[in-house]
């Protein structure tokens, strides 16, 4: 009932749908205009190719945990070309090493989160579950197992063999040392745009893998950004990634008419990170607006 009541109050004084995608990019910057932050935003409609538009598309940010959509494709690339089966297990072991001077660190586990491979440690688990758990629960501890399997410098390469020219993944989670010296993982809403148009399109490795990154896409477990204020029938396949002062989701949307688009809400220098939230959710039902009151 809050979610309806929120959104009726939110759109209750606009007059009318924008007409054009121009209309509708002007309407969105009206409304960060006077927001605290910086957002980024890039929209692609994919039945409709001229229906796109984007926000500071190429101003770099903080990839946070939206990297390990880029390292979810490299993992299935290698695992396309047979380098390893899906169904292989490896062991979780919470032992990793720094790229500064490949020192050994480790992650600060909880195992009374939702994280179920931070309560795992030292059994064995297969890729695809590890996999499934980076993206539907944003394992810390998965995503830096994967890393060490397929590396960050050949999933950034991999990044600019599809067209992202700027997204950089650079290392796991944790890595301290990295960060002290500035040494993060980054993005842009171009690029991570760029990544989930070819995950759509059966482009980014083949149909089949595609299929099966969306899929698990489809099982995220954090549905607080974009698909917040979204009708329950939106399918979204999204990946979300915040820390301080930043607060991103990423992802393909599905609707009931047959229509989908790519949407990237990217965001940093919040000073309120729940306002920040509270903007993608905005942006996001705006657009599916714009794309369902016009075919009324």
């Amino acid at each position: 009932m809050y979610k309806y009541l929120l959104i009726a109050l939110l759109f209750v004084s606009a007059c009318s749908s924008p007409e054009s995608v121009d209309q509708l990019k002007a309407d969105i910057e009206n409304h960060i205009e006077d927001e605290e932050g910086t957002f980024g935003i890039w929209f692609q409609h994919l039945q409709n190719p001229d229906q796109h538009f984007a926000i500071n598309a190429d101003t770099l940010f903080h990839a946070a945990s939206t990297m390990k959509t880029p390292v979810m494709i490299e993992l299935f690339r290698r695992a396309e070309a047979g380098e390893f089966d899906l169904s292989d297990s490896i062991k979780v072991e919470n032992r990793f090493y720094s790229i500064v001077d490949s020192s050994e660190f480790q992650l600060t586990l909880d195992p009374e989160g939702d994280d179920p491979f931070e309560r795992r440690e030292g059994e064995m688990a297969t890729i695809y579950d590890l996999n499934h758990a980076m993206i539907t629960y944003s394992s810390n501890i998965a995503t830096n197992l994967i890393i060490q399997l397929v590396g960050a410098e050949e999933t950034t390469e991999t990044m600019r063999e599809l067209g992202a020219k700027n997204i950089q993944v650079l290392r796991g989670v944790e890595d301290l040392k990295a960060f002290d010296r500035g040494l993060s993982n980054r993005t842009t809403p171009r690029d991570l745009g760029i990544i989930y148009e070819h995950i759509a399109n059966g482009t980014a490795v083949s149909a089949e893998m595609d299929s099966l990154m969306i899929e698990v896409l489809k099982d995220q477990y954090y549905q607080d950004v974009l698909p917040e204020y979204l009708p329950d029938d939106v399918v979204a396949a999204n990946k979300t990634g915040f820390i301080t002062g930043v607060r991103h989701d990423s992802g393909i949307f599905y609707l009931p008419d047959g229509q989908s688009y790519v949407l990237i809400f990217l965001s940093k220098e919040l000073p309120d990170e729940d306002r920040g939230r509270d903007v993608g959710r905005e942006i996001s039902l705006i657009i599916y607006d714009w794309l369902t009151e016009r075919d009324q």
